[in-house]
């Protein structure tokens, strides 16, 4: 921490979740610096439907006639409060733990998000105080759609109850009804509109950033040294009950989580962050592609699975999300996205179902449930019935090379799917790298699971297909002018951009290339796109080589997949390190893996950022958790036994 500086303060970020997809955040001063901040964001249909309830919680130190307040807010050309110059440390173990020194007293506060319910629990401990004081509490909301941004207005509830230490109000009809719970408190009305907050991250992203927040009034609470306080916010009455006993129990649960990391501070941390994103999809399991604005997306969370649920020993979870994606499987294939608000599922991506391929395969191997694959078994052969027939957005095998094609136009199909307006940034038309990689290993899959299930004989008819697309890919992809991929084909165009999806023909479980190529293909890929963040999505000598990702919504996607680095393919780097040289990778990954270990004290402490800029510094960028992130950090750590004895 460094003491007083408000930038640095204002760049941290914790986050708490409650596994329905609704969370707390801010900064580490308290300052909210983005719209989807706040001390309670519910879910109201979980994992969708997400509401800032509560957007903060100030407090302010009474001792006789002075005050002293501990929250820090931004406003036009000013910093009101200033209570971050009172904030002496911040932590993050099982949970954000801030501690507060001023006039004498010391006080220390813990947020923490209470599982499988819209809770938030603040708690508070005196440790150090000449004498009583009191404290203030100022609740500020808004009660708006997180991606939205609210205003001053008349429409706002000015109802509320107050009994017995526990406030209750509904801001808007159709609302949800929440609850502020302060033991021991009395309640000052003082209904007030604090106009023209501003988020600097929204700002910086050339978003709109200002806000209006309401209030009710305050609450007050007397204190003294070894008093400790327990808040409750949530969405269903908090009458009778306590909340230290919610935070023991929550404690419990996570120390559940982390049982099997406690060795190694590091991986105990992923570990923790990889519990954030597995939530509650009605009555199964789902994935939370990142925090704060993503929801479900099939490719992530087919990515992610292997890290979050298998290496962590949830195999109950991975089936769930499974068998919940599973359900929703339509001509072949995997939703590309939930959307918000209980829309109709999007279909627009062709490697969403190739990697649900191998999330089953991975499952299987951990846990040789022959009941679920013999369940899965019609599924998956369906979904390469679908790709020989062909399917949406001209996804097709075409029959001369048994090769992958996907695309048409306005389309963006691959993970390299950033698009605004009408101009798809990165269209790779064709047949992409990565795309036939996963669909090889899509082949040789079914052709194992088939075999596993007891039908050697028709497995046979997959292991045929499959050679014809290693054969292919052989002959049509590898650019021997420069020893490395051309990362799509299109008709006779052959697009020799280096990129990192070039690796999945050497890291998937089925590779395509002989070692001696793959090594080839790994000097160009380390030369070129790796940092200690992650591997750039575009070579830096390219002439579309973007260094920021930073500006408009323009500038920020237009660089998003062409230098923009991403930690999730870490992973895979990892796992191509391990094809070429085997055993003998081990030193050079654990130092990669170290050195990005460092990125947990950056942006969203404990977790892994989405994205970062080519270049050094390489400032940490968008989502401050991402799922695949986390998860394919934490895979290769512990596949590879990169910390063991």
């Amino acid at each position: 921490m460094n003491n007083g500086d408000i930038n640095s303060y204002l760049r941290k970020e914790w986050l708490e979740t409650n596994g329905l997809g609704g969370y707390a955040s801010s900064s580490v001063c308290g300052a909210n610096t983005r719209k989807y901040h706040g001390l309670l964001v519910a879910s109201l249909s979980p994992p969708v439907e997400r509401v800032v309830v509560v957007s903060k919680l100030d407090e302010t130190i009474c001792i006789n006639d002075q005050r002293f307040e501990l929250g820090t807010n931004q406003y036009p050309g000013v910093i009101y409060p200033a209570g971050y110059k009172y904030l002496k440390s911040f932590d993050r173990d099982f949970f954000p733990v801030f501690q507060y020194k001023v006039n004498g007293i010391t006080l220390q506060k813990t947020i923490a998000a209470i599982q499988g319910e819209n809770t938030t629990l603040i708690l508070y401990e005196v440790i150090q105080a000449k004498g009583n004081f009191s404290m203030e509490l100022l609740p500020l909301y808004a009660y708006r759609d997180f991606h939205s941004l609210a205003h001053a207005n008349t429409t706002i509830g000015q109802q509320y109850l107050f009994a017995d230490g526990v406030f209750r109000t509904l801001n808007y009809q159709g609302g949800a009804e929440f609850f502020i719970s302060v033991p021991g408190s009395t309640f000052t009305e003082h209904k007030d509109w604090y106009y023209n907050v501003e988020f600097a991250l929204e700002q910086e992203r050339g978003l709109d950033y200002k806000e209006d927040l309401y209030t009710h009034g305050s609450f007050s609470v007397a204190l003294k040294q070894g008093d400790t306080l327990g808040v409750i916010i949530s969405t269903t009455d908090p009458a009778r009950r306590d909340a230290f006993k919610l935070f023991d129990k929550e404690t419990k649960r996570r120390e559940e989580v982390v049982h099997n990391f406690s060795a190694n501070h590091s991986l105990k941390r992923l570990a923790l962050a990889a519990d954030q994103f597995v939530v509650k999809r009605e009555k199964l399991k789902t994935v939370i592609a990142g925090y704060h604005w993503f929801c479900d997306w099939g490719r992530d969370t087919m990515i992610s699975l292997p890290g979050l649920c298998l290496t962590t020993g949830r195999f109950d979870d991975a089936k769930k999300i499974i068998k919940s994606f599973a359900e929703s499987i339509s001509e072949g294939m995997l939703p590309n996205r939930f959307p918000d608000h209980g829309e109709v599922p999007e279909y627009n991506t062709v490697d969403a179902t190739l990697w649900f391929f191998q999330a089953v395969y991975k499952y299987y191997n951990v846990t040789k449930d022959t009941t679920l694959i013999k369940l899965l078994l019609p599924v998956l052969k369906e979904c390469i019935a679908w790709h020989y027939k062909g399917t949406r957005y001209s996804i097709h095998v075409d029959a001369d090379d048994e090769l992958l094609y996907a695309g048409q136009d306005g389309v963006q199909l691959t993970w390299m799917d950033a698009k605004v307006g009408d101009w798809v940034v990165t269209p790779r038309r064709g047949k992409a790298v990565e795309i036939n990689a996963l669909w090889y290993n899509a082949l040789k899959i079914i052709a194992y699971l088939i075999t596993e299930a007891g039908s050697k004989t028709e497995a046979i008819m997959y292991e045929h297909k499959a050679d014809k697309v290693m054969a292919s890919f052989t002959k049509q992809f590898y650019n021997t002018s420069q020893n490395y991929l051309y990362d799509y084909i299109d008709g006779d165009y052959k697009n020799d951009d280096l990129r990192p999806n070039q690796l999945y023909a050497i890291s998937l479980p089925f590779p395509l290339l002989p070692r001696d190529k793959a090594m080839m293909v790994l000097d160009s890929v380390t030369n070129f796109l790796l940092t200690p963040k992650g591997l750039r999505s575009l070579s830096s000598v390219n002439v579309n080589y973007k260094p920021t990702y930073s500006g408009t919504v323009w500038s920020r996607d237009g660089a998003y997949h062409q230098g923009t680095v991403w930690s999730y393919l870490l992973g895979p780097y990892v796992d191509a390190l391990f094809y070429v040289k085997g055993t003998s990778a081990k030193p050079e990954a654990t130092k990669y893996i170290t050195e990005f270990f460092k990125h947990l004290d950056e942006a969203g402490i404990g977790t892994v950022s989405e994205i970062f800029d080519g270049e050094a510094p390489h400032t940490p960028r968008g989502c401050i958790a991402q799922a695949w992130g986390v998860a394919e950090v934490l895979r290769a750590s512990v596949q590879y036994d990169l910390f063991g004895e």
